[in-house]
């Protein structure tokens, strides 16, 4: 599905956000969390606007463009002209979490199998993995209340995700929120190794060998040196030459 390009309607700044959440997008897919149509990428467009930027409803995340993304704002009614809609309760979830959090540029939400499969385990995520040191070191649970349509269920997502990076949805799947699309993405890389890594653990089925507390503590300090404190930016240029070589076109 080809879009017109809008990139002569928008500023520099919304342009870059916009290849960098669709390459999202097409990133997920590769990597293979998504759930054909059925989760979301949003990103709030540079400006003192509270406008956001979420996938046209209906695409498969491999199809996503810079100029398909719908612009909304916060009740997820376009403010820009689109031929495309959008998926009005699974903006719900976002909505929530960037009105509460202004340092949430990019909310990211999925149905991976392996995530979805620890969220149903009552421990939740297990310290058994260095990835999961990650997590755990900024993780919030958010229990089950049904599809994500009712807004009083708001109030209480965004109580359970706090100040953290990471909530997992119970029965439901995984979120990550960042600064910039990057960090969304490395943390949801992240969140989703961790679980991956514990179903296969426990696939063994003898006893897991848990990571004493002590070392949790100076986690994030470590993972700020391991990446040169640059986040999700350390990646993210290898990420999008990765993605050019499989799956190009994302930036129009």
């Amino acid at each position: 599905m080809q879009t017109p390009s809008v990139q002569e309607q928008v500023s520099p700044e919304e342009w870059q956000r916009r290849c960098d959440l669709a390459a999202a997008y097409r990133l997920v897919r590769l990597f293979g969390w998504d759930d054909l149509v059925f989760t979301h990428v949003s990103a709030r467009v540079p400006g003192p606007e509270h406008h956001f930027l979420i996938n046209p409803y209906g695409f498969m995340f491999e199809e996503i463009t810079a100029s398909a993304l719908v612009k909304v704002d916060l009740d997820g009614k376009p403010v820009m002209q689109t031929p495309h809609f959008i998926n009005p309760a699974g903006f719900t979830i976002h909505s929530a979490v960037h009105a509460a959090r202004e340092d949430a540029h990019c909310v990211l939400h999925v149905h991976s199998l392996n995530g979805v499969a620890v969220s149903a385990q009552p421990a939740g995520v297990l310290p058994i993995s260095q990835q999961s040191l990650f997590v755990l070191a900024s993780l919030g649970y958010h229990d089950y209340e049904g599809v994500a349509l009712n807004e009083d269920e708001k109030p209480r997502l965004v109580r359970d995700l706090g100040s953290n990076a990471f909530l997992m949805l119970r029965n439901h799947g995984l979120l990550t929120v960042g600064g910039t699309v990057a960090d969304a993405f490395l943390a949801m890389y992240l969140f989703e190794a961790a679980c991956t890594i514990q179903v296969r653990a426990q696939s063994g089925g003898g006893a897991l060998g848990l990571i004493h507390p002590s070392i949790l503590e100076g986690i994030q300090a470590q993972a700020a040196a391991v990446t040169k404190g640059l986040g999700g930016a350390l990646v993210w240029p290898g990420l999008l030459r990765r993605l050019g070589r499989v799956n190009p076109g994302w930036d129009v």
